[in-house]
């Protein structure tokens, strides 16, 4: 007696070992952070893919402005949700519909014939599963469309032909290997206010601009680059590395490749948001000795991130947001 009783416990632990498996399963994701700022009222819209940063962005984690609800409809159509995967679906639904019933009849002494009928019973499952998953395969074969080529090539301050039903590409710019390509006329569809090449020089001056100042913790230059808000953050996180007995240094930034992913017009404010890919020297030091604590002094380091910039009434551009690609 002692012995079945052992046996139904062992059994039930391990199906319910399965089951919690594929719950947890069903719920991963992973998180992405550093997105900080305001973007006007598009601030928790995801900015529209380019070449440079052709992946939505990541949301906006820390902002000032309201999230009234009204501004996560997205502004274009976003691609279909992707189909379930086995144990999202109908497999997943017949495993743990079959463990439940088994685990059922295990607790009202029917069980699954002890431990040997409880192997057998999940051989069935997998074959039954096995078979299913084979099904789905096919299935998804034969109605899956064939992928869109992505987009190539690395020059700058020139457009991206854009595929068919796709709208026009941003316009590019930056630098590869020293070298400036020629200009780039805005795409109508990404820039409503008509940007410059001063204002695409002027977004790629800020990028070192903000960085070295970060690095030097000059709030001082950090109040002429950016707005209040960014101040604000970029402050806390200065003062978190005080504390923390290190600081950041920030050198050689050099941009790679840019494209402006959007730019429009909000009353006396004009926003634009470009998406940035660049290389830097980023390193954290302890503030006592100077000892590098985080980060390799001798090898850049490559990042891409969606930076945005706001004027007012046309003064100069200040950095209004970051977000991570």
């Amino acid at each position: 007696m002692l012995k079945s009783r052992t046996t139904r416990f062992a059994a039930l632990f391990a199906g319910l070992f399965l089951a919690f498996s594929m719950v947890a399963t069903d719920h991963a994701d992973a998180r992405r952070g550093g997105s900080f700022g305001s973007r006007g009222t598009r601030t928790f819209q995801s900015a529209p893919p380019t070449r440079t940063a052709p992946q939505q962005t990541a949301p906006m984690e820390r902002s000032m402005t309201p999230n009234t609800g009204q501004q996560n409809a997205p502004r274009q159509v976003q691609p279909s949700a992707q189909r379930p995967g086995f144990f999202n679906g109908f497999g997943g639904s017949l495993l743990r519909g079959l463990a439940l019933g088994g685990l059922i009849g295990l607790l009202l002494g029917h069980g699954f014939g002890g431990l040997a009928g409880m192997f057998g019973f999940l051989l069935q499952v997998l074959l039954i599963g096995g078979a299913v998953l084979l099904l789905l395969r096919l299935f998804r074969s034969q109605q899956a469309p064939a992928p869109a080529m992505a987009g190539r090539g690395m020059g700058n301050f020139a457009h991206r032909e854009a595929a068919p039903q796709q709208p026009p590409a941003a316009p590019s710019f930056g630098r590869i290997g020293g070298g400036r390509s020629n200009g780039a006329s805005p795409s109508h569809s990404a820039d409503e206010i008509g940007l410059t090449q001063d204002d695409l020089d002027t977004f790629e001056r800020l990028l070192s601009e903000v960085q070295g100042a970060f690095g030097r913790e000059d709030h001082a230059a950090l109040r002429r680059f950016a707005t209040p808000e960014m101040v604000s953050f970029l402050s806390e996180e200065l003062a978190d590395n005080a504390k923390n007995g290190v600081r950041n240094d920030v050198s050689d930034v050099a941009l790679l490749q840019a494209d402006i992913a959007e730019a429009w017009r909000e009353g006396s404010a004009e926003y634009a948001t470009a998406a940035m890919h660049y290389e830097s020297r980023d390193v954290t030091l302890d503030r006592a000795t100077g000892k590098v604590v985080d980060g390799d002094a001798d090898q850049a380091t490559e990042a891409t991130e969606l930076w945005t910039f706001v004027r007012q009434n046309g003064a100069d551009w200040k950095l209004s947001a970051i977000q991570q690609a």
